[in-house]
Parts: structure tokens; C-alpha cells; sequence
């Protein structure tokens, strides 16, 4: 994007609001209770044809009770530096309800210090009356100020106007080489970056997997459960064999169950974790190899299989448990070469056994790959990597009707369909239809007799014949009609 504008300014003065306003769509949370934002949250934006960078930033200042050796608070702060920094325009949000208060000097004074050029949105002009105490805030020393109101757009359009005047236009050389690359080369689609949402369960991990993918401290990470409130999109590009790869990792809150979400912010971060879900391409399930697989881990497994999403089981903090289980390795090697006969029941020394255990225990979701990782010591995250590109190439199979219409005939040899209602279930015709989730549409003489036990049979032998690893495979029948009317220009008078 050719530039970036940062939303920064003290707790509470409605950055969210105006952030969810330019950018056209509800992605941060807004809520009446101060702090609610902490991480650096972007969207790709566009204003009338020019597109930018936006950032919504938490909120600068210490409240009343807050302290600053909070880990939480401290890199909420290291956020909006970051973002600062990385700016080329500045919009800095006041209230208009509250005046000038010191915290808005205090913004006033880093801001300047920082050598950006600087908006001064005055937020919650929400009606005329309101207007005149715009002019108060011109002693925080800013030439330009805007009277917006968040919630209705009022003033909005000018704001963002001026934002975009202000950032840097590409140099005329470089346009004029983009626009002859363009006339010479052929239009083609632009391959779309692969959303992966991160989701479980709240500290287990989400956001220092994150981290340490990016090799940044993108994410907040604290040891408090439910520090992640917000979806955060974070773009994320690998090379491998001289090919870039893009993806788009979501950080997401972490998902309790419901009759213990406490506040109405929780049930905003837990529902945003459930829209990630919905909008990305690849699920993984992240679970804590020390506590092992919770009610709430299958729910949220539950919640993806539900989407139809591509899915990786990621058994984080491996480091916790690896010395105890190389520990036992070593046991079951000395007594296998002491040849002595297990008396204790057996214990599991290996990924693969670990694994296995995982799959039964997610028996719904056996498709998926699970892979052990620690973000900690960065145990297998290159293996994560692989796995990913692995699911993203199955979603991109496009399977021939030929063999897919042989592969089905040779599994309904194998094994007839059995009905209880007298008939014999008859498949006629398979095709693809999607490829991500894999969907295939089954033309049957009736569909009442499509059972979901044979269903999963035929999606077990696709499984074998065509890979689809980490992808759920929809099988949808049809029925063909049975009776045909015919179709008369005149009908016969009685």
C-alpha cells in the first residue's frame, strides 16, 4: 500500500469507532469502557479510489488505577509506538464532550516529537451545539483540525481527504515503468494471500505463535489469559524455492464457554473469533500439550468442522512436556534391550503415538494434521509452515470428472449402500463443484437413501484416492427427477 495512517490518542475518545468508519466494516471493537483496544490493528483500505493502510492504535496514557509496570498496558504502549513510527500520517482523536484534559497535552507533546504530520480529529460532534468546542483544541498547537462524529460520519470525508493529501506519491519514473509493465504484460488475477485464523482456547499460545512465525513481537503476549481481545490480521510472507508465498495470520481471542464469558467485551472477542473462523481458508486449532485436550478444545474443533474449513491441530508448549517424555523414551528402549516384559500399562513415547492420541480424541476431526510445536523454542514451527503450504495445495485440487467418476464406481463396488426402505440407493453422475472446501455434487435416483454413514465411507475413499489432507470433503447428493412432464404447445380442450 502506498501509505499508512495511524488512528492514535488517549483511552476513550472513540479511535475504534472512527477506525471501523473509515475502513467501512466492523473490525474493532468499540465499547464504552476505556483500554479496550490493545493491539495494532490494520485493514486495507480504500477512499474514493486510493487505497492506504489503516491503523487503529490502543490508547495512550496511564487511567486512574493503572500502573505502568502492567505487561499488558506496557506493550499496549510499545504498540502505538511501533505504529507511530511507521506512520506517515498521524490522526490524532479528542473528545469533544470532555475538552482538553492534561492526558491530550501529553499525546499533543509525543506526537510532535515524533515529526509526523498530524490531523486533529475532534470526535463526537454529534450535533450543532457541539461544533463551537471544536475551536478549543487548537491549543494543543495543530493547525489543522476537523469536527467528526464517528457514529453518524459527519466531518469523516474531509478528515480522510486531508490524511490522503498528505501521504507520499510514487516517484513519476517509477509510474511511468508500472504503467508499461502493465500495457506489455497480459491482466492476470493476483493470487490472494491464504487467511489462517489461530484460534483456541485463551492462553494457550495463539499469539506467541504468531510471534514467532513473524520473528516480531506483532501480538501482545502476557501470561493473563484473555489478553488478545481484538481479530488482528497480521500479513506474513515465507520464500521457499525463490517463490514468495503471502498469507494473512489472524490472531484471535481466546473462546470459553459461554455461560462463562463475564462481560459483554468477551462476548464481542469471543464472536470476532468465531467471524475468523468463518473468513479464513485455514483453521489451526491450537491445544496445550500440558493441559491436553479440554471440552472447550473439541467445541472449538466443533466450531471449525461446523464452518467446513481446511483445518491444523497445533499441540503448542511442547517444551513443557519434552523432557519428562524423552525421559520415558528412554526408559522403553532400556527395556526392550533388557528384554524384560511390560507389566505397567503403556505409555506413549513418541510424536507419532502423541499424534494418534490427538486424532482419537478428535475423532470428528481426523482429517487434520497435528503437528507438535513450541513458540517458545521454535521446536517444529518450519514443520507448521509445510503443513500449511501442504492444505493450501490440496484446496486448490480441481479433480477430473473422469476420475472422479471411476473412483466413486470402484468404492460403491467395494461396498454397496445399504437401505432399510426397500430400495436400492443408485449413483448415476459425480462432479466437482468447489474446491475450497472440496464439494462434489453425487446424482442419485433418491437422495433420501444417501446415508450419512455411507457418506463418510465415500469421503474415506476419496480421502485414499485423491490426499485432500487437512480439508473437509462435502459430498451433496441429488436426485434425479423421476417423472418428466411433457411439455405441449396446445393443450387439448375437454
Amino acid at each position: 500500500m502506498p501509505g499508512l495512517i495511524a488512528i492514535v490518542g488517549r483511552p476513550n475518545v472513540g479511535k475504534s469507532a472512527l477506525f471501523n468508519r473509515i475502513a467501512g466494516r466492523r473490525i474493532a471493537i468499540v465499547h464504552d469502557q476505556p483500554g479496550v483496544t490493545r493491539d495494532r490493528i490494520t485493514a486495507e483500505a480504500e477512499w474514493n479510489g486510493h487505497p492506504f493502510t489503516l491503523v487503529d492504535t490502543g490508547g495512550i496514557g496511564l487511567l486512574r488505577g493503572e500502573h505502568e509496570r502492567d505487561v499488558i498496558l506496557k506493550a499496549a504502549i510499545d504498540q502505538v509506538t511501533i505504529a507511530i513510527e511507521a506512520a506517515n500520517v498521524l490522526i490524532f482523536v479528542v473528545n469533544v464532550q470532555e475538552g482538553v484534559v492534561p492526558l491530550d497535552r501529553e499525546v499533543a507533546q509525543r506526537l510532535r516529537r515524533s515529526g509526523k504530520p498530524v490531523l486533529v480529529a475532534v470526535n463526537k460532534v454529534d450535533t450543532d451545539r457541539a461544533e463551537p468546542g471544536s475551536a478549543e483544541f487548537a491549543a494543543l498547537g495543530f493547525d489543522r483540525l476537523f469536527s467528526v462524529s464517528a457514529i453518524h460520519g459527519g466531518g469523516v470525508d474531509d478528515l480522510v481527504e486531508a490524511a490522503l493529501s498528505l501521504l507520499p506519491r510514487p516517484a513519476a519514473n517509477e509510474q511511468t515503468q508500472d504503467e508499461e509493465t502493465t500495457r506489455d504484460q497480459p491482466p492476470a488475477a493476483a493470487a490472494e494471500p491464504l487467511k489462517l485464523a489461530i484460534v483456541g482456547r485463551p492462553n494457550v499460545g495463539k499469539s506467541s505463535i504468531i510471534n514467532a512465525l513473524t520473528q516480531s513481537e506483532r501480538v501482545i503476549v502476557s501470561p493473563v489469559p484473555g489478553t488478545t481481545r481484538d481479530a488482528v490480521d497480521v500479513p506474513f510472507e515465507v520464500e521457499t524455492g525463490g517463490e514468495r508465498q503471502k498469507y494473512v495470520l489472524i490472531d484471535t481471542a481466546g473462546m470459553r464457554k459461554a455461560r462463562r464469558v463475564s462481560d459483554s467485551i468477551e462476548f464481542f472477542s469471543v464472536k470476532r473469533s468465531e467471524d475468523s473462523i468463518a473468513r479464513c481458508d485455514i483453521a489451526i486449532l491450537v491445544l496445550d500439550a500440558e493441559a491436553g485436550i479440554l471440552e472447550q478444545d473439541k467445541k472449538t474443533a466443533d466450531h471449525i468442522v461446523q464452518a467446513r474449513k481446511a483445518c491444523i491441530v497445533v499441540v503448542n508448549k511442547w517444551d513443557m512436556v519434552e523432557a519428562p517424555v524423552r525421559k520415558a523414551r528412554e526408559d522403553e528402549i532400556q527395556r526392550r534391550n533388557r528384554k524384560e516384559n511390560r507389566i505397567a500399562p503403556k505409555t506413549m513415547t513418541t510424536l507419532g503415538e502423541f499424534g494418534e492420541w490427538v486424532q482419537e480424541r478428535l475423532f470428528f476431526l481426523d482429517y487434520a494434521p497435528v503437528i507438535f510445536t513450541s513458540a517458545k523454542s521454535g521446536f517444529h514451527l518450519d514443520r507448521l509452515l509445510e503443513a500449511v503450504r501442504y492444505v493450501g495445495a490440496q484446496l486448490q485440487q480441481k479433480i477430473p470428472t473422469a476420475i472422479l467418476n471411476r473412483t466413486l464406481q470402484d468404492a460403491v463396488e467395494r461396498r454397496q449402500p445399504v437401505s432399510d426402505r426397500g430400495h436400492r440407493l443408485k449413483f448415476y453422475y459425480a462432479t466437482q463443484v468447489r474446491q475450497a472446501p472440496p464439494t462434489f455434487l453425487l446424482f442419485v435416483n433418491r437422495d433420501e437413501l444417501f446415508s450419512d454413514q455411507y457418506r463418510k465411507f465415500l469421503a474415506d475413499q476419496m480421502r485414499r484416492a485423491f490426499g485432500y489432507e487437512g480439508c473437509p470433503i462435502i459430498l451433496a447428493a441429488k436426485a434425479r427427477p423421476r417423472k418428466i412432464e411433457p411439455v405441449r404447445k396446445f393443450k387439448r380442450s375437454p
